[in-house]
């Protein structure tokens, strides 16, 4: 049964600070109606309270719809919505104008203006705000909101209150304004700050993989070049040899032989090592990485002395798999490693938090564990992978020991990161 957080707990990070940022000034919106407009029937009277209510009604749809707008654009969705900004601050201004009517010509009474007087700081207060969203340039958020406290002592004055009066309700609309503006601001920036952290983090694991391709590309060279550099000659030396008949076509023909097969022996030695984890190395690496990453990384357990290299490189393949796995699905915030012996047997466990619905089936069904169930089945090893509990998932490796296995040992301290990678 899916529970209420579920869908909560799918998004990634970006995804969950974006809907926070959405709700925060959609929740400005609802506040704006339920505060000032839905409460302004009782004082002002069924008409003219049902009036404004509506029109308070039209203010906060306009705002949502700019709020949905404006994010889209700060996230390159959709243009800048240009018009409905202006729509909503042309109704911004209609409406304050209004409530200063008729706080100064509507019906008599305390309570009638409170209400309009509410009406008029709340809408010129969250209305710049809002519309601070679809700007890029923080000045011009901010001289929004002084362009509202200018207008709002003009037309304050205007209808007749003191320029004192005027001063002081211009300097409330403005102090206002002003901070729901640095707040759309400052939201926005962080928003952006959270995406540009999660592509710079698919960066960094890309570039990871580049790095040992090239590598890899690197020894290929080194191992190939000179050996066949060296072939071509010999065998054009010794076609040259045997179209003039000489029998020292032979012994050249013979060390290309002997080069070819050593060029196979270092081709296979330099794919060996490529493929061969070290178990304590890929340990120290997951640990650095993961923490660099701000996950919060723990290596732990007992493990059996001596164990066959085929073992230790099949594990830091699973320890690779997995380090690689949390970083790339999921939002985990920790991840714990543990290593042990069970009866005659080795196992690894990988788990950690954070994995949405859809990182646990890329991670239960990836090719990535796909290749490590084959390596592991070559030793007649085994690998679990998938959910183990809310939001939790645990990758489990078992590998059988030779029978002359020493019995388990404390897990030798894992080395510094700079200590196994260059």
């Amino acid at each position: 049964m899916r529970g209420p957080g579920r869908w909560w707990r799918r998004k990634s990070t970006p995804q969950k600070v974006e809907t926070y940022t959405r709700w925060s000034f959609y929740f400005f919106a609802v506040m704006e109606f339920f505060s000032v407009g839905f409460t302004s029937v009782a004082p002002l009277g069924a008409r003219l309270g049902g009036a404004v209510m509506l029109v308070v009604a039209v203010h906060a749809t306009i705002a949502f719809v700019t709020v949905s707008r404006a994010v889209d654009w700060t996230r390159g969705r959709r243009p800048q919505p240009v018009g409905l900004m202006w729509t909503l601050a042309a109704v911004t201004a209609a409406v304050s104008v209004a409530a200063l009517g008729i706080a100064e010509h509507g019906p008599a009474g305390e309570s009638v203006d409170t209400a309009a007087g509410g009406v008029f700081g709340v809408i010129l207060v969250f209305g710049p705000g809002i519309i601070a969203l679809g700007v890029r340039d923080r000045r011009r958020a901010f001289g929004i909101a002084a362009g509202f406290a200018a207008g709002t002592w003009v037309v304050t004055f205007a209808l007749g209150a003191s320029a004192l009066t005027a001063l002081f309700t211009a300097l409330i609309v403005l102090i206002g304004g002003t901070f729901i503006a640095f707040t759309a601001v400052f939201s926005v920036w962080l928003l952006n700050a959270v995406y540009e952290l999660d592509e710079a983090r698919e960066t960094r694991a890309r570039l990871a993989v580049a790095e040992e391709r090239l590598r890899f590309g690197r020894d290929l060279h080194d191992v190939m070049g000179r050996n066949l550099a060296v072939i071509a000659l010999k065998s054009e030396l010794a076609v040259q040899l045997a179209q003039r008949g000489r029998p020292e076509a032979v012994a050249q023909m013979v060390e290309v032989q002997r080069l070819a097969h050593e060029s196979q022996r270092e081709v296979r030695e330099v794919v060996r090592g490529y493929r061969e984890a070290d178990l304590a190395s890929e340990l120290a690496g997951a640990q650095g990485v993961l923490t660099a990453a701000g996950i919060d990384c723990t290596v732990s357990g007992r493990t059996p002395s001596g164990l066959p290299t085929g073992v230790q490189s099949a594990l830091g393949w699973v320890v690779r798999e997995a380090a690689t796995n949390v970083l790339r699905h999921g939002d985990a915030r920790w991840c714990a490693v543990r290593l042990g012996g069970l009866e005659g047997r080795v196992v690894l466990s990988v788990e950690n938090d954070g994995v949405t619905e859809a990182a646990e089936g890329a991670e239960a069904s990836g090719s990535g564990l796909a290749g490590l169930r084959e390596r592991l089945a070559q030793i007649d090893g085994t690998l679990e992978a998938g959910p183990a509990g809310k939001g939790l998932f645990r990758l489990t490796a078992e590998i059988p020991l030779p029978s002359e296995s020493a019995p388990p040992e404390p897990l030798a301290a894992v080395p510094a990161v700079s200590e196994v990678m260059p």
